[in-house]
């Protein structure tokens, strides 16, 4: 019998409508067994994520404003509850947390019960087992994942049902602490049960059919993209694409297990299919073109550096000292630029800037702030002319200056940096140069 893991993001499980939805998409498919769902999210635009309510209320623990906003927490839980018209009580999992919550249980075990008490809904509505994550997913000492640890303890927990909810988000530590992944780490724990299951499959179900050529946010009605590589979306995830939690590709990765991005509101469309290879390399041209702001270079010239052996080392040495880390560095036969994130140099630069004197005495040292990433990815593009010549002149008909072009040695994609200010107009630009020359229609 086939296996598929489903994670169901907060949105798909915000109010007691959406979990309908959710126990209807799971009902119909058996091959649908084992279900990771998130906290309820926000039911409207000015509402808040239930998770960002816990984190609230634990940072009100020692104040007047604790009881009001662990109240409205339970409100928001039995509202769901009483909308699915279930006779099911969650009082002495509320007291439990809230007596936790005093006791200073923890940042991490707050913001986990969003998830815990939904997971809870779930099992009960579903009328299938519930398995907490506490027991299954682990955590080293220092809050690194224990991956082989987990893999072994929930593969063989799997095998025992042959359907489980199993709440996404958290794990646990040596010492019986919870520990959470970073926001948005149900991805990650889905991923996670799908690879201890053997799926075939990994539904990711969210609030988009799948996975857009370019943020729609930016660019209006962007294209959809029908198949995916995992290294593909690890380039998008990177440069801020955000349908996918970009740690949660690793999992299934190693067990070749396809990830499907689908609609909870559109189940019947087919959304987005992530995949390890495409053997026949069909497909669109560019698949998607993703960035971010918040960068800044660091540039060094120096006369003969190419035949200076040693002087790239040097340079990268001293960024190390500081605990920076770079993200491309785009060089010439005389220069070099680092480019790095702003947040991770902010208070260093004079220091960085002297280290690097006092080791290479450079002809020129220039820092430019302000600086925006944009990346361009696509498996098809190694083998298609004009790629370069049409992502430039749609820039240069914007007026978009670019400040810095880099490649990937895999022909993957193509990066070009640019003013903060022209971000925006840039993603705009580059995406209708493209899709007018049918870059990202699949062949």
């Amino acid at each position: 019998m086939p296996i598929k893991t489903v994670k169901f993001g907060g949105s798909s499980l915000a109010d007691a409508n959406q979990f309908k939805k959710v126990a209807a998409i799971i009902n119909a498919d058996p091959d649908r067994r084992f279900v990771v769902p998130s906290a309820p999210g926000k039911r409207f635009k000015e509402d808040t994520k239930v998770t960002d309510m816990l984190y609230d209320c634990y940072a009100a623990v020692d104040t007047d404003d604790f009881d009001r906003l662990f109240e409205a927490i339970k409100e928001r839980f039995n509202g769901i509850i009483e909308g699915l018209g279930l006779d099911m009580s969650l009082e002495k999992e509320y007291e439990k947390i809230r007596n936790s919550m005093i006791l200073h249980a923890g940042r991490d075990y707050a913001a986990s019960r969003g998830e815990y008490l939904s997971g809870k809904i779930l099992s009960y509505y579903l009328n299938i087992p519930f398995i907490d994550a506490a027991k299954v997913i682990f955590f080293r000492e220092d809050g690194s994942f224990d991956s082989e640890r987990t893999d072994e303890v929930l593969s063989e927990k799997l095998k025992q049902y042959e359907h489980a909810v199993i709440p996404g988000f958290y794990g646990v530590r040596p010492n019986d602490t919870i520990k959470t992944f970073s926001r948005g780490g149900s991805d990650i724990t889905g991923a996670i049960v799908a690879r201890a299951a053997r799926a075939d499959l990994y539904e990711n179900w969210t609030d988009v059919s799948g996975f857009c050529a370019a943020d729609p946010r930016i660019v209006e009605n962007p294209k959809y993209i029908d198949v995916i590589t995992y290294r593909e979306l690890r380039e998008l995830s990177y440069m801020g694409a955000s349908v996918l939690h970009e740690d949660s590709i690793f999992p299934v990765r190693v067990a070749a297990i396809p990830i499907n991005i689908r609609n909870t509101n559109s189940p019947d469309d087919k959304g987005t299919l992530i995949v390890d290879s495409i053997r026949d390399n069909l497909g669109a041209t560019v698949t998607g073109i993703a960035g971010k702001k918040g960068f800044c270079s660091i540039t060094v010239e120096k006369d003969m550096m190419n035949s200076a052996v040693g002087f790239g080392r040097k340079i990268l040495q001293v960024f190390e000292k500081h605990g920076v880390s770079f993200e491309h560095i785009p060089s010439g036969i005389d220069s070099v630029s680092v480019v790095v994130t702003e947040a991770s140099v902010a208070g260093k630069e004079k220091a960085i800037k002297e280290d690097i004197y006092s080791i290479i005495d450079p002809d020129r040292f220039e820092l430019e702030r302000d600086l925006a990433l944009i990346s361009v990815v696509g498996r098809g593009m190694v083998r298609k002319h004009g790629i370069s010549a049409k992502l430039f002149t749609g820039l240069a008909e914007a007026g978009v200056n670019v400040r810095m072009i880099d490649q990937g040695a895999s022909e993957l994609n193509i990066i070009v940096g640019v003013s903060e200010k022209d971000f925006e107009k840039a993603i705009k630009a580059i995406y209708d140069s493209f899709n007018a020359n049918g870059f990202f229609d699949v062949k």
